[in-house]
């Protein structure tokens, strides 16, 4: 039987979110929650889920990222129509880090986007889900949260803020049916990374990545990197030496 899922996407108009609810529309029965700044790109999506799967109801919500109590009012707001199955936070941005090592301005956009703001929404659907004791929440943080790193550390130490945040809560959590998340892509192309693109990096496609992270979710893994390749990759980076790590250009 085609049981029906809820599922609620935060940061829904990101490219690799956009391809996880591409994959959930044709796995299964899903009435979409997307949520975003821009509800012009959000109707888009909404359309696109429609054509793929015409079972899909998909609303779209315009919300606010950073304002606590609207927040929490928000998430409360969505639990009065009943539990959600798969909660899945994706929103964030990639900071120039040189820019943000000139301006405090800059540093402080960074933390609170990528790090406060989805921890934010992360305890308001957590404090939900206790209550309605099932559900899967998952946080897209970065493989640039393993290890500080000159070339991205303030947008990293906003990812590992999330890494910290989401052990905590898996230990919370850990004898109850209710899943946590969190999931660590390496350099993918999207939007965000077109100068990394330009420079000839290689980048993951969004769509294998999104494979990855739906995979991940539907299995309750709890730390899922996309490619797995970036697990071994980061493991030898968490752990190398100082005085070796000090030396690489990274």
């Amino acid at each position: 039987m085609n049981i029906r899922k809820k599922i609620v996407i935060i940061g829904a108009n990101s490219a690799i979110a956009k391809e996880c609810a591409r994959i959930w529309s044709a796995n299964t029965s899903v009435d979409f929650l997307l949520v975003g700044r821009n509800t012009v790109e959000l109707e888009r999506l909404a359309l696109d889920l429609h054509a793929r799967s015409p079972k899909c109801a998909v609303l779209v919500v315009a919300a606010n990222f950073l304002d606590p109590v609207q927040i929490s009012n928000f998430i409360d707001g969505i639990f009065t129509s009943g539990s959600v199955d798969i909660t899945l936070i994706a929103h964030g941005f990639l900071p120039d880090q040189l820019i943000c090592q000139e301006s405090l301005e800059s540093v402080n956009e960074a933390l609170q986007i990528n790090g406060v703001s989805p921890l934010l929404f992360a305890e308001g659907f957590a404090k939900n889900m206790s209550k309605s004791g099932k559900g899967n929440l998952a946080i897209i943080s970065s493989v640039a949260g393993d290890r500080g790193r000159k070339s991205n550390y303030v947008y990293g130490s906003a990812k590992a803020m999330i890494n910290t945040y989401v052990q905590g809560l898996q230990h919370r959590f850990a004898a109850s049916p209710i899943n946590i998340s969190v999931i660590k892509p390496g350099p993918t192309d999207t939007p965000m990374t077109k100068h990394l693109k330009m420079q000839g990096i290689n980048l993951a496609s969004v769509d294998s990545v999104a494979k990855v992270i739906v995979e991940g979710i539907e299995k309750g893994r709890p730390v899922i990197y996309a490619p797995q390749k970036w697990r071994w990759i980061m493991a030898v980076i968490q752990h190398m030496p100082t005085f070796i790590f000090n030396k690489l250009n990274i």
